[in-house]
């Protein structure tokens, strides 16, 4: 995790918050680090973690995962972490015969769009359990990245429905988290990928978009972030609270400023 952003977040792991829905958006850049960071984040927590991982393999996340501190292998043995590698469960989907529906079996759909053993799947990994294992904080469901699901052919209700179940298990019942990646593709004729993200916004406490910078590429700016806290529950005028930061990645950080307070200028 990035103590920095933590920072920016008054969060630390001794304090996580219950309920809450996070969506990180990125836009003409690379948000995938946060991604990163709460994972390890819930994993330092002692939090039961689900990540539901579309994008990248196993190996890929456990490399930038000891970079921050955590083992992704070493969380897996004990049953800290259940881990879904997309990449890899999609072949066997196409090539293994399964008696029980496999998480990603909207694959072999002709019309893509019924997640409900993808939502089964989370729900039983996130189930409370009194076997002798390890008691976890609270459980955690991490997705990377949603909009792959649209990729493949999935609508946008059918996601949000998938998002409405889990929201109702993991945040209500079980009063844990959710935080889901989605990309901003800015192109207005992608409907679809609007009302996810718009629908998402509505139900989301905590916003982290990250945009590339309107001047293009630079060395020792590498975009920005913006926070968005929301409060549903609250009056309009109370309930949005935003901060805008710019950043630069490092290889084991991420280091924020205020816009154009970047280290280089100064």
């Amino acid at each position: 995790m990035f103590p920095e952003l933590n920072n920016l977040l008054n969060i630390t792991p001794d304090r996580a918050e219950q309920g809450k829905l996070t969506l990180l958006c990125d836009a003409k850049t690379d948000g995938s680090f946060l991604v990163h960071h709460f994972l390890s984040f819930y994993l330092k927590a002692n939090c039961k973690v689900c990540f539901v991982a579309l994008i990248q393999s196993f190996s890929h996340y456990n490399i930038v995962g000891q970079k921050l501190g955590v083992s992704l292998t070493l969380a897996r043995e004990r049953g800290q972490l259940v881990f879904l590698e997309g990449l890899k469960s999609s072949m066997d989907v196409f090539f293994q015969a399964n008696e029980e529906p496999h998480p990603l079996q909207f694959l072999r759909e002709a019309n893509p769009g019924n997640l409900q053993p993808l939502f089964e799947f989370v729900r039983e990994a996130l189930k409370p359990v009194d076997n002798g294992e390890a008691v976890w904080k609270c459980p955690v469901l991490l997705v990377d990245d949603l909009s792959l699901l649209l990729s493949l052919g999935v609508g946008a209700v059918a996601v949000l429905d998938f998002v409405h179940y889990c929201r109702a298990t993991v945040c209500w019942e079980l009063k844990g988290n959710m935080v889901v990646l989605v990309h901003d593709s800015g192109d207005a004729k992608d409907e679809e990928n609007d009302i996810l993200l718009n629908g998402l916004s509505h139900q989301s406490h905590l916003i982290l978009r990250t945009e590339g910078l309107a001047t293009g590429f630079c060395r020792d700016v590498h975009g920005q972030l913006r926070i968005l806290w929301r409060r549903p529950s609250q009056p309009t005028a109370q309930r949005d609270r935003s901060l805008t930061y710019q950043y630069k990645i490092q290889d084991k950080s991420v280091s924020f400023f205020a816009k154009g307070m970047s280290p280089a200028v100064l």
